[in-house]
């Protein structure tokens, strides 16, 4: 990745024009992590770029951006600019195209503000971030209110940063946050979903939500896992404390979520505040039908796809199934192992467990029946079908569904069964009268 973006550099500096890497992957390099990606910024102009690079597509050509290809890979190629006043809180009214030193003043925070040599193998740094990275500090280049006025979701990706990175948000920027917060609500929701579900599968998702908090981010993008603040639960089986610190915990012994199972352990206990109640002890009757319902409103307002919203209702909806994993016919327990994605479901149900009382034993058991049930044949086809039920004179509804579902249940425990036999199963278990009606 490095050779081909300095192999671009080159054909660039060999028409006469400066060009250098520049923002994240310079930190990154900094820092001694792993860079992502390459993003170059050079004085030539996208037209420039175009006939230097033939094949090259112009993605932004109205703020000079161009994605070259180079050795299989796609860079961005941007021109040095200036920019005018961001006008509708995400895109400058104008752009100017400028040299290096005003196109790091037009970036977020210093440590994004950097530019690599790689020929001559120096950085240029007219923000001083090379300096805050010593530090371990993220503060905005120039007016924190600025620079957040300009686009509101730089908030939220002060936020990221600050967890992916380890750094501590310098007061003015925090402050700025804070008075600011209220205007998060003009970003568009597929614009705050993206960055909320890179905290919530970054290194540190427990201080992201506090820090979402402490800002007042939270309760504008999530009310309802703010609500979770403050609410009791009893201590014999969460003696960690409140749900939210349920929850917080529960997030960072996350081993490499998805951001379907990262949202779903943040909502796993989302139906906990609306259902608090307490008689002889604290209670939460009904909350994962409550759960799941605030569930499907919050996957919505992010805009998450169907499957997606499908897959964090179901996790938080089945979360709480395992307390009797134990206890379930051997149909049922195969039904609920071979659903999709059951690993998300295992590994919610671990981070719930350890993240409170710590027992695990009906997570071992899971675990250890999963494997079985997997070195197992697949599934077995249905034996017999809604059409073998018309044929037999039962009528169409939802007697269909119980009677194909009781015969799967029964294949699953007795996998020899064979056709005849569960037609007469269904003869026997679901008698027709005389009317044609079941009784």
């Amino acid at each position: 990745m490095r050779g081909a973006a300095r192999r671009i550099v080159e054909k660039l500096r060999l028409q006469g024009h400066r060009a250098y890497f520049a923002g994240g992957w310079v930190r990154d390099f900094l820092m001694g992590r792993k860079p992502l990606d390459v993003d170059i910024a050079t004085s030539a102009s996208p037209e420039q770029v175009l006939r230097i690079f033939p094949r090259a597509t112009p993605v932004g050509a109205q703020f000079g951006v161009v994605k070259v290809r180079m050795y299989r890979r796609a860079y961005d190629v941007a021109t040095f600019r200036t920019e005018g006043p961001y006008l509708d809180g995400r895109h400058p009214a104008s752009v100017r195209f400028s040299g290096p030193r005003q196109d790091a003043q037009r970036r977020d925070f210093t440590v994004n503000g950097l530019f690599y040599d790689p020929i001559a193998d120096r950085i240029l740094d007219y923000v001083h971030g090379k300096a805050d990275i010593r530090k371990g500090i993220l503060r905005t280049i120039g007016s924190p209110q600025e620079r957040f006025r300009e686009d509101k979701l730089r908030m939220l990706r002060a936020i990221r940063f600050a967890c992916s990175l380890g750094f501590r948000i310098t007061p003015d920027t925090f402050d700025a946050i804070r008075l600011l917060a209220p205007s998060i609500l003009e970003v568009s929701w597929e614009r705050i979903r993206d960055e909320l579900l890179k905290i919530l599968t970054g290194p540190a998702p427990g201080r992201g939500l506090d820090l979402m908090h402490e800002t007042g981010l939270m309760a504008h993008i999530l009310p309802e896992v703010e609500a979770m603040r403050g609410v009791a639960q009893p201590e014999e089986f969460h003696p960690e404390g409140d749900v939210f610190t349920h929850t917080r915990i529960a997030l960072g012994m996350l081993r490499r979520p998805s951001p379907v199972l990262a949202l779903a352990t943040l909502l796993h206990d989302v139906g906990k505040p609306p259902t608090f109640s307490i008689g002889n002890r604290v209670r939460f009757d009904g909350h994962v039908d409550a759960g799941a319902r605030i569930a499907e409103e919050i996957c919505r307002r992010l805009r998450m796809s169907n499957d997606e919203t499908a897959r964090v209702v179901e996790l938080v909806l089945d979360h709480l199934r395992f307390m009797h994993i134990k206890e379930m016919r051997l149909s049922t327990l195969k039904r609920f192992l071979r659903r999709a994605h059951f690993e998300d479901h295992l590994e919610l149900h671990r981070v719930d467990c350890a993240s409170s009382h710590r027992k695990l034993d009906n997570y071992r058991f899971a675990c250890a029946k999963y494997e079985e049930f997997k070195a197992e044949s697949p599934p077995p086809p249905r034996l017999i079908t809604g059409n073998d039920l018309k044929g037999m004179g039962y009528p169409p509804g939802p007697i269909f569904s119980r009677i194909l579902e009781a015969v799967e249940d029964l294949h699953l425990e007795e996998p020899r069964l064979t056709r005849e036999q569960a037609l007469a199963y269904v003869r026997r278990q679901f008698p027709l009268t005389g009317s044609g009606q079941t009784p």
